[in-house]
């Protein structure tokens, strides 16, 4: 029943019906594995500039311009790709101290879920390991957390649009 009022209720607040065609002027999106397989791509590429290569010129072109991320524990991280950049600069120059603790972060493969959002880009859903390691030391496996990312695609180009990191916790020996 509920179902069955919900075009309503967006048509009469102004908003369109739930509909899979995309509105003119909108992407279309590829078939649901591709969709997939490019997004997983994008997120490697991602994190692998933000915990690892550091090269913000690869960074700017896979961020949004209006890039929010939240994080439960480091609260409000952007509300721009600009804010996002600074974060990350920061975070690069710190680690090029020699006793500097360097992150690297790996993808739960198994928990990998990404969905369309019709006319716009996908949602992506996963798990994520964090390591560390202080300075040449011996790298450790030390938490882990949920992430959901929204991905825009925009003249071609996959953008980080939205970002959500929560239950980050400890791994228990």
């Amino acid at each position: 029943m509920r179902i069955a009022i919900l075009p309503a209720i967006l048509l009469a607040f102004g908003l369109p019906a739930l509909s899979a065609e995309p509105a003119a002027g909108q992407v279309t999106l590829p078939a649901p594995e591709e969709l997939k397989r490019i997004i997983r791509e994008q997120d490697l590429a991602l994190f692998a500039i933000t915990f690892e290569t550091c090269d913000i010129e690869a960074l700017k072109p896979m961020l949004a311009d209006d890039l929010e991320f939240y994080h439960d524990k480091g609260g409000v991280v952007s509300r721009s790709a600009a804010d996002f950049i600074a974060v990350i600069e920061k975070n690069c120059a710190a680690w090029k101290a020699p006793d500097a603790w360097r992150s690297r972060r790996e993808l739960i493969e198994s928990s990998l879920q990404v969905d369309p959002i019709p006319g716009y880009g996908a949602m992506e859903i996963g798990e994520h390991r964090f390591h560390e390691r202080k300075g040449d030391g011996p790298e450790k496996a030390v938490g882990m957390a949920g992430f959901s990312q929204v991905w825009k695609l925009e003249g071609g180009q996959w953008k980080l649009s939205r970002v959500l990191s929560y239950g980050h916790r400890p791994l228990v020996p």
